[in-house]
């Protein structure tokens, strides 16, 4: 039985050369593999310098080259070309800045110092580009702490010791925002002072002796005056109310004496009134008076008549018990008591009228 062979061909063709290879391509793939390399290593860590924060209360400024760029941005994560732009958060808020340790000379030559000085200020942000490109980021060592110091040799130069530790103190403070205020106004526009707050200045220790025995003095002779004072308000007090007890007292004799007047007046206007009701009553009596006499004085001389007489004549005789006749007596004569008693009856009668 015939079996088949299976055999491998055998080419016979020419085995292929390498291609020789080339220098440049030598030296790049080592290049980008080793670039590849060290970005998977610096990207991340170089991530914080292309990414930054502005925090709250800061604008953002940038330095590309060492210029300052004119972008100012807002609170806020933004983005910046890492190794060659520089950031600085720039406060645009209030701030404190102490000075501290400020030595001075006073008009009489006594050195002291003050301890710490604050000055509360404020960059407007309108304004950060201009104060920076002319100052720098530290603006406020020039116009502030600076400024201070040279502030406060000037006051302590121009005053005394007595006047800068106690007589204008009080005045420091406004005196130093203003001098501030006009030369940052005037080249740093941008920065407002908001007030300065001065702390005592440390003297020498046999000055601030004297000072602590004058200060004790001075308060014996306030609190003198002050006594002085609150006698001089008593003995006034006591004058006020013994003034005012006597004007009580005046008043209420016054009104003593006007209330008797006023009853004497009273009685006075009423004895007037009394008497002319008195005098009117008299005269209204003696009036009638008047006019019964004369209308009784007609009367009876309209009575007065021959006839009248004889009855009243008659009557008058009747009454007589002595008569006498005779003939050497051509008439009745009557003796002198009948006389008297006719006379009597007459009065009698005409008193009786009267007094009806």
């Amino acid at each position: 039985m015939d079996t088949q062979q299976h055999r491998t061909p055998v080419s016979t063709t020419t085995p292929r050369q390498p291609h020789p290879v080339d220098s440049s391509s030598a030296i790049l793939i080592p290049l980008l593999s080793f670039l590849a390399i060290a970005a998977v290593f610096v990207i991340p860590s170089s991530l914080p310098s292309v990414l930054h924060q502005v925090p709250e209360g800061h604008v953002g400024v940038y330095w590309r080259g060492g210029a300052l760029l004119k972008t100012i941005t807002d609170p806020g994560f933004h983005i910046k070309m890492p190794f060659l732009t520089h950031y600085e958060p720039v406060q645009v808020t209030l701030q404190t800045d102490q000075v501290t340790d400020i030595p001075c000379g006073t008009k009489g030559g006594v050195m002291i110092s003050f301890g710490k000085i604050e000055v509360v200020n404020r960059l407007s942000k309108k304004h950060v580009y201009e104060t920076l490109l002319n100052y720098g980021v530290d603006y406020d060592k020039t116009w502030i702490y600076d400024k201070i110091h040279h502030e406060i040799n000037q006051f302590c130069s121009s005053h005394s010791l007595q006047q800068v530790y106690i007589d204008v103190f009080d005045q420091i403070d406004e005196k130093m925002k203003d001098a501030l205020q006009v030369d940052c106004t005037r080249y740093a526009p941008g920065i407002e002072i908001i007030s300065v707050r001065v702390t005592k200045p440390t003297i020498p220790d046999s000055i601030r002796r004297n000072f602590e025995q004058m200060e004790e003095e001075r308060t014996k002779v306030l609190i003198a005056i002050e006594k002085q004072k609150v006698s001089e308000k008593e003995a006034e007090t006591v004058k006020k109310m013994a003034i005012s007890e006597a004007e009580k007292n005046a008043n209420v004799s016054k009104i003593l004496m006007e209330q008797k007047l006023l009853e004497k007046d009273s009685a006075r206007r009423q004895e007037e009134i009394e008497n002319a009701m008195y005098l009117a009553r008299e005269k209204s009596l003696a009036d009638a008076d008047f006019y019964r006499v004369i209308k009784e004085a007609e009367a009876n001389r309209l009575k007065l008549t021959p006839q009248f007489l004889e009855l009243r004549f008659i009557e008058a005789i009747a009454n007589n018990t002595k008569i006498f006749f005779g003939d050497k007596l051509p008439n009745m004569i009557l003796d002198q008591r009948l006389l008297g008693n006719f006379l009597q009856e007459v009065s009698r009668g005409e008193a009786l009228k009267m007094k009806k």
